[in-house]
C-alpha cells in the first residue's frame, strides 16, 4: 500500500491553549484543501493537548505530545508517562528530538526506554535522528544516524516498529534557515530504510514513513515532498501560522511514494 505523507506541526514552546485552539478551529476549516493522502498532525505543549484534541473532534487531523517519561508513574516532578499523553487523547509523540538531545541532554538510551514506553501505550512514536554540523563535515552523517537507530530499536519487535515514524532532521538545519539539500535529504531516507531493512525485513522497511525535519516552509515544501524517499515532512517555526502550514500540507498534492 501507498505510504501517505504525514505533516506535523512542532509548536515547542509556543502557543497557549486560546491559541492553540484559534489555531485548530481555522486550520479545521481548511482541512478540505489537504490532499486526502496526507496526514495531518498538530504537536502543541501538554497543556494544549487535550484542548487542540476537543478542537479537531470529528475533523480529518490528529494530535500528538511532544516528549514523554518512561515511567508509568511515580515520583517523577514535571513529567508525563506515556499513558497521560495518551489519555489526553493523542494519537503521536515525538521521540528524541535535536532539541531533547543536544540541549537537555537525553542519550541514545533515554531516547530508547521513551520509544518502548510509547509503543508500550500504543503511542504512534516519531522517532526524530540525525547529525550536527561537525558530524556531516566529518562524514559521520550515516555512522550517526544509524547509531541513533540501532540503540533505539534495541529489542523493538518488527510490528512494534512498523507503526512507528522515523524522522530526519539534521540538527544543523533546525531553526537555522537551512535546509538540506533535497539530494542530501534523500540520500539518508534512503540510508534509513535500507537499515530498516536489514534490521526489520523488507516489508515492514517499505511500510514506515521516513519525514524529514529542518528549516522547512511553503517555499521549498513541493521539491522535498516531491521526493519518493520523503514521506512527509516535521514543520517547526513554519507551523505557527495557519497559512504558512497549510501551504505546507497542501504541498503534499503529488501521489504518494509506492
Amino acid at each position: 500500500m501507498p505510504r501517505p505523507k504525514l505533516i506535523a506541526a512542532n509548536w515547542k514552546m509556543n502557543k497557549t491553549i486560546s491559541e492553540a485552539v484559534a489555531f485548530a478551529s481555522e486550520l479545521r476549516a481548511s482541512l478540505p484543501s489537504v490532499p486526502a493522502h496526507c496526514d495531518v498532525v498538530l504537536i502543541p505543549a501538554f497543556f494544549g493537548v487535550r484542548p487542540v484534541v476537543d478542537a479537531l473532534a470529528g475533523a480529518r487531523a490528529w494530535v500528538g505530545a511532544q516528549d514523554l517519561y518512561w515511567e508509568k508513574s511515580g515520583a517523577f516532578t514535571g513529567e508525563v508517562s506515556a499513558d497521560m499523553v495518551k489519555d489526553a487523547g493523542a494519537m503521536y509523540v515525538l521521540v528524541g528530538h535535536s532539541e531533547r538531545r543536544h540541549g537537555m541532554g537525553e542519550t541514545d538510551a533515554v531516547v530508547a526506554k521513551k520509544l518502548a514506553a510509547a509503543m508500550g501505550a500504543g503511542l504512534t512514536a516519531i522517532l526524530c535522528v540525525g547529525e550536527t554540523l561537525s558530524e556531516r563535515e566529518g562524514g559521520l552523517e550515516a555512522h550517526v544516524v544509524e547509531r541513533q537507530l540501532a540503540v533505539a530499536f534495541t529489542g523493538v519487535a518488527p510490528d512494534d516498529a512498523r507503526a512507528s515514524v522515523i524522522a530526519y532532521e539534521p540538527v544543523w538545519a533546525i531553526g537555522t534557515g537551512r535546509t538540506a539539500s533535497p539530494g542530501d535529504a534523500v540520500a539518508m531516507h534512503r540510508a534509513i530504510r535500507a537499515w530498516l531493512q536489514g534490521r526489520f525485513g523488507p516489508v515492514i522497511a517499505k511500510a514506515m514513513r521516513i519525514q524529514y525535519g529542518g528549516s522547512v516552509n511553503p517555499a521549498n515544501a513541493a521539491d522535498l515532498l516531491s521526493r519518493d524517499e520523503i514521506d512527509g515532512l516535521l514543520v517547526g517555526g513554519a507551523s505557527l501560522e495557519v497559512a504558512s502550514f497549510l501551504g505546507i500540507a497542501q504541498a503534499a498534492g503529488a501521489a504518494p511514494a509506492d
